[in-house]
């Protein structure tokens, strides 16, 4: 569910080709939005949503999010804040438990940047529930400071920057002790039900084939997995109309003006990525991409949005791809050609 491979800084082709064709090019399977200045550049689905029935994907069907799920969860802490049980992002972990290990040198911000040098629990948990240990997300918590307590910081907060799941299933935890909802709920009746967004809900472990893509790798069926380890971090669905909702939400007005100032990264050089509170940003020239990916088995995902173009980007794929290249390739192309 991480995007650790997949984040990783492309160099610019020059390889002249329309999105569409890309896409069919190098065999994405999914749905795929790219808007610009207002105006569909590409709006279909490409290939089987499930290979058995010769299901179509849908503008309207369900697929894993993975990590996608971040942007979510970074939102309900701005909320958070705007409501004013957050003072400021540089609070410290210790100021909401005392007893977190290291908790403070800690801040919120390190955690939704990904600069707390936690060290990342998702192994462990798919150990535990390969050799058929059931845990929850208080387990999971108790996994990620066990390791600190035991190991460490994986660096000091604020010096190095280190993609980890962990960082955002305790922004969960936060969310959760400070609004008195459940985090499911609380993005629910606070994101959700705002938007309209009716078809995004927390993932199940095995999914509903009536209304959710089926999940592949290499041709293979791989869209079960125990969807408690990816909490606050990877374990929503949605479908592509909710998620071009969403994102075209955050390009707009969901964020003051202030509050993105402090959400994404800034003067980020060309050809680089950086991270900011639960988006990517990445350079070109004189383009910006705010974007963040999300893997998961059987599936994989993008959002983001080009401020220059207005333009507006959702794939959400169901043909699991390890390495990312189909990601990076898409982002490569889109940067360097369609908005160039």
């Amino acid at each position: 569910m991480s995007c650790s491979n997949d984040d990783d800084i492309y160099t610019p082709s020059t390889n002249d080709t329309t999105v569409e064709s890309l896409l069919t090019e190098i065999d994405f399977s999914g749905f795929a939005i790219v808007t610009k200045n207002g105006q569909d550049v590409v709006r279909q689905g490409f290939g089987l949503a499930n290979q058995n029935t010769g299901l179509p994907q849908d503008y309207n069907l369900a697929y894993r999010i993975g990590s996608v799920t971040k942007t979510l969860t970074a939102a309900a802490i701005v909320q958070l804040k705007r409501d004013g049980l957050i003072n400021s992002y540089s609070q410290t972990l210790s100021e909401f438990n005392q007893e977190f290990p290291n908790g403070n040198e800690i801040t919120i911000q390190h955690l939704l940047s990904h600069q707390s040098g936690i060290p990342e629990y998702q192994f462990i948990a798919e150990q535990a529930f390969d050799s058929g240990m059931e845990l929850d997300e208080s387990d999971l918590y108790e996994v990620i400071t066990d390791l600190i307590s035991d190991n460490g910081l994986n660096f000091i907060p604020g010096s190095d920057k280190q993609y980890c799941n962990s960082n955002y299933l305790i922004a969960a935890l936060l969310i959760e002790q400070l609004s008195g909802m459940t985090y499911h709920d609380y993005i629910q009746q606070k994101i959700f039900n705002p938007l309209g967004m009716s078809n995004s809900y927390r993932g199940t472990n095995t999914i509903d084939l009536n209304t959710h893509a089926q999940g592949y790798l290499d041709g293979n069926v791989n869209s079960t997995y125990p969807m408690a380890i990816t909490f606050g971090a990877g374990d929503f669905s949605s479908t592509p109309e909710d998620l071009e909702t969403w994102t075209n939400a955050i390009s707009t007005n969901w964020f003051t003006q202030a509050e993105k100032e402090e959400i994404f990264a800034k003067n980020v050089p060309s050809g680089f990525v950086d991270f900011g509170l639960g988006w990517f940003t990445t350079q070109e020239g004189s383009n910006t991409m705010y974007w963040h990916g999300g893997d998961i088995n059987g599936y994989w995902s993008m959002i983001g949005f080009i401020p220059e173009y207005d333009a507006t980007i959702v794939l959400l794929s169901n043909q699991q791809d390890n390495t990312g290249t189909q990601r990076n390739t898409i982002i490569q192309q889109l940067l360097t050609n369609e908005f160039n």
